[in-house]
């Protein structure tokens, strides 16, 4: 039981206005954990394109309904 074998909780981005903790890490540096954002950069993977967009509303998660529903951002979640 060490220190460095700490783990965190995720933090669970939600769609809204832009909310960021920052976070202590190995070495005094700093980590920045997103906790809700209303923009983001965004990857088309149809286009081949990725932008800055602003967000809407979260679509798609194919992990769980109850992430839209919460509108949790998450790798891979579908937005508009």
């Amino acid at each position: 039981k060490r220190k460095f074998e700490m783990g965190r909780p995720a933090a669970l981005c939600k769609l809204g206005h832009k909310r960021v903790r920052s976070v202590r890490g190995r070495g005094a540096n700093m980590k920045y954990r997103a906790l809700r954002a209303d923009h983001g950069n965004f990857a088309w993977g149809s286009e081949n394109v990725s932008k800055k967009v602003r967000l809407i509303d979260v679509v798609y998660n194919a992990t769980s309904n109850e992430l839209v529903r919460t509108k949790t951002l998450t790798k891979n979640t579908i937005v508009q």
